[in-house]
């Protein structure tokens, strides 16, 4: 049989104080950056070499897709596919491109279950909202079809979006978005294909319909790239009366560099 801890011991972080007792637990498990794992000045932090190499989309961009422009265009100037292929949803907002650090900390948070990166996450995509944020009446996922969602213990999208509504105060809905049809996975599809898979695989519940009905709506997810899930899910929240959808995600497939 194994000693059992005094409880002394066992009270020990409880008696210290709480920024004492932070700095023994930082010393014994050192904080280290999300990107590359190296040393980092605090937990949920990424070190200046990893920030730098992020390319964050900021101002100019087009208002309703999010694309950046290489220089400002004006006040309301709409990129040339959200004027020629209006999306579903009203505008799409996301933190970065789809490369390099942000890439790597979608694919640990997606495939590695580093749940622990969602708060991270989080919060920047708050800040890539802005005001919508605060103009959103609820949060809602991109869900997964429930054997998906089984074999993978979580969805990434939920998480992500859980802690945005923690963060916000904003309420949280992942039960009446549901993805009705099990779909092939995106990854390898073409823009046609990835449209054609997801037809009609989203739906909203009897409840939903009631609390979806003339609000405006936060849909989150991971990654864009086509838009082909978020449009298909967009239109479901559309049917169901959603007045306003802001599609928010964590990065975005760009055409070229920024």
């Amino acid at each position: 049989m194994g000693e059992e801890e005094s409880p002394a011991a066992s009270g020990l972080f409880h008696r210290l104080p709480a920024r004492l007792a932070a700095g023994l637990i930082n010393f014994v498990y050192p904080p280290v950056c999300a990107g590359c794992g190296r040393f980092a000045a605090r937990d949920g932090a990424v070190c200046g070499a990893c920030w730098q190499t992020i390319r964050f989309i900021e101002r100019p961009y087009c208002e309703v897709m999010g694309t950046p422009f290489t220089h400002d265009l004006g006040a309301g100037f709409l990129s040339a596919e959200a004027i020629a292929h209006p999306p579903v949803f009203d505008r799409l907002r996301a933190v970065a491109a789809h490369d390099g650090m942000c890439q790597t900390l979608v694919h640990r948070l997606k495939y590695n279950d580093r749940l622990d990166l969602a708060p991270l996450m989080a919060r920047w995509m708050a800040r890539a909202a802005g005001d919508l944020l605060s103009d959103a009446e609820v949060i809602v996922p991109v869900p997964l079809h429930r054997t998906r969602l089984f074999m993978r213990r979580f969805n990434q999208s939920a998480e992500l979006a859980r802690h945005l509504a923690l963060q916000s105060g904003k309420p949280f809905n992942p039960v009446d978005l549901k993805r009705v049809r099990r779909t092939a996975h995106q990854v390898g599809l073409g823009e046609r294909a990835r449209e054609d898979n997801v037809r009609g695989a989203f739906a909203v519940t009897d409840a939903g319909k009631m609390i979806f009905a003339g609000r405006r709506v936060l849909l989150i997810d991971d990654v864009y790239t086509t838009g082909a899930t978020v449009s298909a899910a967009s239109r479901a929240l559309r049917k169901a009366g959603a007045i306003d959808i802001t599609v928010l995600v964590f990065s975005m497939a760009l055409p070229e560099p920024i």
